[in-house]
């Protein structure tokens, strides 16, 4: 029989490895190499940071943009602010000219006849309190003196700390030889200052008035033009909506406010007839006006009632009731009448509305103090009446 010839070799190493003395075969693959990158991956890297500068740019120009605003509400302030106080007095005072005009009186002649009612009730209030102002202004210094002397066991360690202060800055006010140098700084007038002051006073109340007459009268006709403006029916139905819900709940917040404060004016005027304090209707109007600047209107307040009664009353004791009854009626109406009557949504955060307190107080004065918490309240509400703007709303709240 033919010898068949095994095809398996007897020795691994003579097995044939698919190259030439024993190469290996060029389907295997070679060891991992770094490799350079592609086009496509420096396009991918090209953008990318294109994408941060953009961002980077895109917050400097929006922080320019309000360095620019803030510094043009400063320097604009008088003519800003009648402005602004104008817009609130009109969301303030537009629902009794529409309910006028539902009995037929034209808009413009409701319109006078609500601002002159207004302006009537504001100036002769403060026409009657001015007098009784303008004593205890003049007395203030007297009368701080005899409340010193009244609290002079409470008001030993702060003499203590002026002497020191004193003797601090007599020692930084000697010069080399020993002589004592002086400093004079020429600064206007009292009578100048207060002539400048009356004059912007007296200029952006006209301004406020003749634009919160035509606000009145014209009604909603600056809404229909601005939003005639708009391409599509649906953009003009969103925005006017928008708008009503934003002045709705405004005129309702502003309303409530005031008739809180006007309410918490006469408590106060009550409870200090009670107590037997002088001009008893003076300290319920600061109150209640004071109370438009949480925290520090109250503080500023229950101060110069406590000089007042100190002044005004033998016993220190009895003086100090008058306090104790400012406070007992401001934390009833903290606690009970605001949060019933305004509701919880439209409550604010404390940090938040004390920021704002002090960025509109530096900003633009007293003005600005009172002007805060109404600002405030007015940008959350615009907040919540638009979807993308909830989340900043959400911030504002406690």
């Amino acid at each position: 029989m033919a010898e068949v010839k095994s095809s398996v070799p007897a020795d691994p190493a003579e097995i044939d490895t698919g190259g030439k003395d024993g190469a290996p075969d060029s389907s295997e693959e070679l060891p991992a190499e770094e490799k350079p990158p592609s086009d496509r991956s420096n396009l991918t890297q090209l953008i990318s940071t294109l994408k941060g500068s953009m961002g980077m740019m895109q917050a400097a120009v929006i922080g320019l943009f309000l360095i620019a605003f803030f510094v043009a509400l400063d320097l604009g302030s008088g003519v800003i602010i009648p402005i602004v106080v104008a817009h609130l007095l009109d969301r303030l005072l537009s629902p009794v000219v529409r309910w006028m005009k539902g009995f037929g009186l034209p808009a413009p002649a409701g319109a006078a006849l609500v601002l002159f009612a207004f302006v009537g009730a504001v100036g002769g209030g403060a026409y009657y309190l001015s007098g009784p102002a303008m004593e205890w202004v003049e007395s203030a210094p007297r009368d701080l003196r005899i409340a010193e002397y009244k609290l002079r066991g409470m008001t030993e360690p702060l003499e203590k700390m002026q002497k020191a202060a004193e003797k601090a800055a007599e020692a930084t006010n000697v010069g080399e030889d020993g002589s004592q140098q002086t400093v004079q700084v020429e600064q206007q007038s009292v009578g100048g200052r207060l002539m400048n002051q009356t004059l912007v006073f007296v200029s952006g109340l006209f301004v406020t008035i003749f634009l919160l007459y035509f606000l009145l009268a014209s009604g909603d006709l600056l809404l229909r033009k601005v939003v005639h403006l708009l391409p599509r029916f649906r953009h003009r139905r969103n925005a006017v909506r928008i708008v009503r819900r934003t002045e709705s709940k405004l005129t309702h917040y502003l309303s409530t406010m005031v008739l809180i404060n006007i309410g918490l004016g006469v408590a106060h005027a009550g409870g200090m007839y009670l107590v037997g304090m002088p001009n008893p209707l003076l300290w319920g109007a600061l109150g209640g006006l004071l109370n438009f600047v949480p925290y520090l209107g109250p503080l500023v307040n229950i101060i110069v009632v406590t000089i007042v009664a100190l002044v005004s009353f033998e016993s220190v004791s009895y003086a100090l009731l008058a306090p104790l009854v400012y406070l007992l009626i401001n934390g009833i109406e903290g606690s009970l009448v605001t949060p019933a009557f305004v509701g919880y949504r439209l409550q604010l955060n404390p940090v938040v509305i004390f920021i704002a307190l002090t960025f509109w107080g530096w900003l633009w004065g007293v003005i600005g103090a009172l002007l805060a918490v109404p600002l405030l309240a007015t940008f959350k509400i615009v907040c919540d009446s638009i979807p993308l703007l909830r989340p900043i709303s959400r911030l504002l709240e406690p």
